[in-house]
């Protein structure tokens, strides 16, 4: 019985995929005229028209079903007349004339901005970025978005995730805020050591600071050993350094880099004090300028979407359409609205390809708010 109905679906299938294609003839040739026309591809009215007929004959349990079908149908559609009829923003336009420019590479030195202070995993990223890095530490995140903002380094290093304890919710947050594009990124084996003064004893350890961050990264370690031993956030892992090296106590220790022991003149107590060994964090080098440096096989972009059964599987679908392949997806919600988010996207993808530009240049034109981040190459240390 089962085979016999599976020959049924597999001439009912042969049916389907001969008329997909007759459609996509169709489709073709519309795509042509709305070329010749200066047409947008998307017609949302005549989409929800072509919805509502199809599904009007169908029973309740069946229009849920045909209506998905429908519109991963008009999806592919979609992207078959993006090919003809490429949509034209500002934003395509400004991307255009970028790789109309030519293939650049990015730039041995430059004047960066960084969160902390000397011995910060921020500007031992800025290191491996630049083989010359003239860096300049600021004391919080703002301080490094308004430096390249305003133009008073040509770039900003800042952590954006850590393998670990997830994304840094405090540079998200100010993604929504400022204006920049993300040029390169990297990946960091990040490794913590307990630090104190040389000659200290673990037994005298009475509290141990470091940035949120490393003491999420290491609470595993502290709570087996040193529980009930205050712990003290601070800014930065190097800051916190700092404040060890400049404290004159035995008794306190801190969550930091074999560099700092070194820069600060501290004794290492215990090395590689990480809950996770394959701990990283991956850093963002951020410009003022639409900059794309070869080779850039990345993108991010943030949007928002309708808050609305289904707008986040529709954007998911045009991804899936064109094979690109996400690497992320974050949503932070919007201060002042009710249920409302901001979206991040990472993917796969070379902004030279026509059929990804035009993705970004739909989505952009299709999108309340939308944000191109940069597209950029990432490195792995």
């Amino acid at each position: 019985m089962i085979e016999e109905l599976r020959k049924k679906i597999d001439d009912i299938d042969d049916k389907i995929a001969a008329l997909y294609l007759e459609r996509q003839d169709a489709v073709r040739m519309i795509g042509e005229e709305k070329a010749k026309l200066h047409i947008p591809v998307l017609d949302p009215a005549r989409e929800k028209k072509v919805i509502a007929k199809v599904t009007k004959s169908a029973d309740d349990e069946q229009k849920i079903y045909l209506k998905r079908v429908f519109e991963t149908i008009m999806e592919t559609a979609r992207a078959y007349q993006r090919r003809l009829v490429a949509p034209v923003t500002p934003l395509s336009d400004e991307l255009r004339r970028v790789l109309m420019e030519g293939k650049k590479y990015f730039p041995v030195s430059a004047s960066v901005a960084c969160q902390g202070v000397e011995g910060s995993y921020s500007s031992i990223a800025a290191d491996k970025l630049f083989e010359i890095a003239d860096i300049t530490y600021f004391r919080n995140f703002e301080g490094v978005f308004q430096a390249v903002e305003k133009g008073l380094c040509d770039y900003g290093v800042l952590p954006i995730e850590n393998s670990a304890v997830g994304s840094v919710n405090a540079v998200y947050d100010l993604m929504k805020k400022h204006n920049f594009y993300i040029v390169r990124s990297i990946k960091l084996k990040v490794s913590h050591h307990l630090l104190a003064k040389k000659g200290a004893k673990l037994s005298d350890i009475k509290e141990v600071c470091s940035h949120e961050q490393a003491l999420s990264q290491c609470a595993g370690y502290l709570q087996k050993n040193f529980p009930g031993v205050k712990i003290t956030p601070c800014p930065n892992t190097a800051v916190a350094a700092e404040m060890v090296a400049a404290s004159d106590r035995g008794d306190i220790a801190c969550l930091s880099s074999r560099g700092c022991a070194e820069l600060y003149g501290l004794g290492i107590l215990e090395s590689n004090v990480q809950d996770n060994d394959s701990n990283y964090t991956r850093f963002i080098c951020i410009s003022k300028r639409l900059e794309v440096f070869a080779p850039a096989d990345r993108i991010s972009i943030m949007m928002t979407l309708p808050h609305e059964s289904g707008s986040l599987n529709r954007v998911l679908n045009k991804f899936s359409t064109l094979g690109l392949n996400l690497t992320k997806l974050e949503s932070r919600p919007l201060p002042g609205t009710d249920f409302e988010f901001m979206f991040y996207f990472d993917f796969e993808g070379q902004i030279e390809n026509s059929d990804t530009l035009s993705l970004v240049a739909e989505l952009d034109q299709g999108t309340e708010q939308f944000v191109f981040l940069g597209s950029y190459h990432e490195v792995t240390q």
